[in-house]
Formats: C-alpha cells, sequence, structure tokens
C-alpha cells in the first residue's frame, strides 16, 4: 500500500509539473503571434514606415517625397533633341506645377520648329498613381493618354510621357543601396522597384541622391521586358525659395545614338499656383496669352 500510495503521488506531481510549462509555451506562444500580427497591420497601415527600418532610408524616402510635395513653379526654357551626327532640333518648353492636397499637377507646352504644339496635364496621387491628359499636335481637345503610350517619346525626343513625373519615390518597394559616390558627389544610391500595383513602364528605377541637398543628380530607368536603360544626368543644381532644382536634365537611351537635353532658361519656384491655372483646353491656352 505504500509502494502504491507513493506511485500515485509520484505520477500527479508530474501531472502538475507539465501543465504550468505547458501554459507558459502557449502564452509565450499567444504573446508572439499577437506580435506579429501587429507588425503585419502596421505595415499594411503605414507601408513607408514599415520599409523605412533603415534611418538612411527613411531619410531618403521622407526628403524626396517632400521635396515633390511642396513644388509650385513656372518655369520656361527648350528642348533639344541631339542626334548622333551632331544634329539639333529644339524645341520651345513651357512648364508649370504644384502639389494640392490630391495630389501634383504639372502643366506642360511643347511648341516645335513649326506651329504645332504638345500639351500635357499630368497628375500624381500621394500613392504614386499617375493619369495623363494631352492635347497631341493635330488634336483640338484634350483626352486621356491611354496606358500603352505612355512610353512614347515627346515630339521625338528621349524623354516619354511617363518620364514628366518622379513616381518612383512613392512606390512601396524601396531599397537603400551601399552609398557611392557620383562625380565629386557623396550620394545615397536608392533602387525604387514598382509593383502590379503601379501603373508604369520601367520595372526599376536606380537614383544617386546627393546625400547633402537630397536632390538626384544620376537616375538610370529599366524598362520592363526588355531590360532596357535609360540614364539622366542633372546639371547645374541651385537653390531658389528653399528649393533644390536642375536647370539642365539629358536623356539617353541606351542604344540610341545621341540623347535630349532640356535646359531651363527662367523661373519661379514660388509661383503660387491655383486649380485655375491647370486647365488643358485650348481655350484656356488662348485666354492665358
Amino acid at each position: 500500500m505504500t509502494f502504491l500510495r507513493r506511485n500515485v503521488m509520484l505520477s500527479r506531481s508530474r501531472k502538475f509539473g507539465r501543465y504550468p510549462g505547458a501554459r507558459w509555451v502557449n502564452c509565450a506562444s499567444g504573446t508572439i503571434q499577437r506580435s506579429i500580427a501587429l507588425l503585419v497591420l502596421l505595415s499594411l497601415l503605414h507601408p513607408s514606415r514599415a520599409l523605412a527600418v533603415n534611418p538612411d532610408l527613411d531619410t531618403v524616402l521622407t526628403g524626396s517625397r517632400q521635396r515633390i510635395e511642396k513644388l509650385d513653379y513656372r518655369v520656361t526654357g527648350r528642348l533639344t533633341r541631339v542626334e548622333g551626327n551632331g544634329k539639333r532640333t529644339s524645341y520651345k518648353f513651357v512648364a508649370k506645377a504644384h502639389w494640392f492636397p490630391d495630389g501634383l499637377r504639372l502643366l506642360s507646352e511643347i511648341s516645335g520648329p513649326g506651329s504645332e504644339k504638345t500639351s500635357l496635364l499630368l497628375h500624381m496621387t500621394v500613392s504614386g498613381h499617375v493619369t495623363i491628359e494631352a492635347v497631341l499636335p493635330g488634336e483640338e481637345a484634350a483626352s486621356v493618354l491611354p496606358f500603352e503610350r505612355w512610353n512614347d517619346p515627346i515630339v521625338g525626343a528621349d524623354f516619354s510621357y511617363e518620364d514628366m513625373v518622379e513616381s518612383q519615390f512613392f512606390w512601396k518597394n524601396q531599397t537603400l543601396l551601399a552609398p557611392e559616390k557620383y562625380g565629386a558627389r557623396d550620394c545615397f544610391v536608392l533602387k525604387s522597384i514598382s509593383g502590379s500595383q503601379d501603373r508604369t513602364y520601367y520595372d526599376s528605377v536606380t537614383s544617386w541622391i546627393d546625400s547633402g541637398i537630397l536632390y538626384p543628380v544620376h537616375v538610370v530607368k529599366t524598362l520592363r521586358g526588355t531590360g532596357q536603360q535609360k540614364e539622366f544626368i542633372y546639371y547645374g543644381l541651385r537653390k531658389i525659395g528653399g528649393v533644390w532644382s536642375a536647370t539642365q536634365v539629358e536623356a539617353k537611351l541606351q542604344g540610341k545614338p545621341g540623347s535630349s537635353i532640356l535646359v531651363i532658361e527662367a523661373g519661379s519656384g514660388k509661383a503660387n499656383l491655383g486649380r485655375k491655372d491647370f486647365d488643358i483646353s485650348p481655350s484656356s491656352a488662348q485666354q492665358r496669352k
């Protein structure tokens, strides 16, 4: 009987010894699962914050987005296509942009050597979603430019319609590569990768961004499907009214001789623009003259 009693007591002690441990494991597992669920929820609500675990990445993204979100300018200049044999064709370029509560609006007009003119109105939301309206040569009214034409060259230049805005900084997938020098400038190297939700012809955009002023000095865009690359070089960086800008941008398409150069000759960085300034209809353009 004594032996039996001792066995019963040992059996009971083992049972009671297991259950507290099991309860602790279940409690720890539940805490981990809740923590993971919270992180997932935060990443869905604030994708840019979830991506920016690297403080330098957060700095680059915040600085690049805020620069665009402060735009309010008018500029005039010229767009020149330089052929491989040195022949140049120049177009008059006029543009204005302003960031409104619903995103960026950019209206530009490119006038050819003759009387033909191309008018473009681009709208980009805070999520990087872009729409484009255009009045092309020979057309009398504005219409939405179909996505199939976004990669078409503007007046034969190396700039496409899509290249007129920097939507890549608002894509969800952002990676900071190892810092590099571009010329004499110390640069952050940001790789922006497009997702299925992004309307773009580019797989990725890699930007060399001056670490002191957070303005791009060199950008390489890789086209979807073909892997062909387009290079952009920014010259004459200057700060006007607290905002950095480039006086000249050169675009080169891999495998295509020559390049295209956009030169800004005059403008205002604080234009105080309103919605009425972004009417693309031809009648409004005549009234503004």
